[in-house]
């Protein structure tokens, strides 16, 4: 059964512990995840719904009178579910496309001094990214392991971007 990564990841957060809608959003937004999965206020209800359709999480039923309210666990299929495309995406082999090759990819068509300016901005926003990643992170704790390995993982990246445009631009010494 496949699972859209806004699938796996409402259906994964649902495993971790029973939550309703609005729990869902408050930790999507605690998180950062909108940061790397595409998740709306508006759509939580509506994979809620399909999830539970497809019976992978189920409410109890005496929280029946708001719908926001209800409150939602995983199934046995669902925790299968979650766990093999748990692994399919982490054992995938897909590449992600990112902006930033599409811009160096047209290097040609750009001034030398924008360009610089350009890998300044970037570098002085990965470094405000990087802090509010690791703010975010410490007024969290303690994480259950999942998250803390999306942080461990959003900031290794942030941290070998921030190390590759640092070779790039010239940064004042630490």
């Amino acid at each position: 059964m496949s699972l859209t990564p806004t699938e796996l990841t409402v259906l994964g957060l649902i495993a971790e512990q029973p939550r309703h809608g609005y729990d869902l959003e408050q930790v999507i937004e605690q998180r950062g995840i909108r940061r790397w999965a595409e998740i709306g206020f508006s759509s939580i209800y509506y994979v809620l719904t399909k999830l539970e359709g497809r019976g992978l999480i189920a409410s109890d039923d005496a929280q029946t009178g708001s719908k926001s309210r209800r409150v939602f666990h995983s199934t046995a299929a669902g925790r299968h579910a979650a766990e093999e495309g748990a692994l399919e995406f982490i054992a995938g082999q897909r590449t992600v496309a990112h902006p930033l090759l599409v811009g160096l990819a047209n290097l040609p068509l750009i001034a030398d001094e924008d360009y610089a300016d350009a890998l300044q901005r970037r570098l002085t926003w990965i470094d405000a990214r990087i802090s509010t990643v690791i703010a975010a992170e410490h007024s969290q704790a303690p994480l259950p392991r999942a998250a803390r390995e999306v942080f461990s993982y959003s900031l290794t990246l942030l941290e070998a971007e921030r190390s590759w445009l640092a070779t790039r631009v010239r940064v004042p010494h630490e």
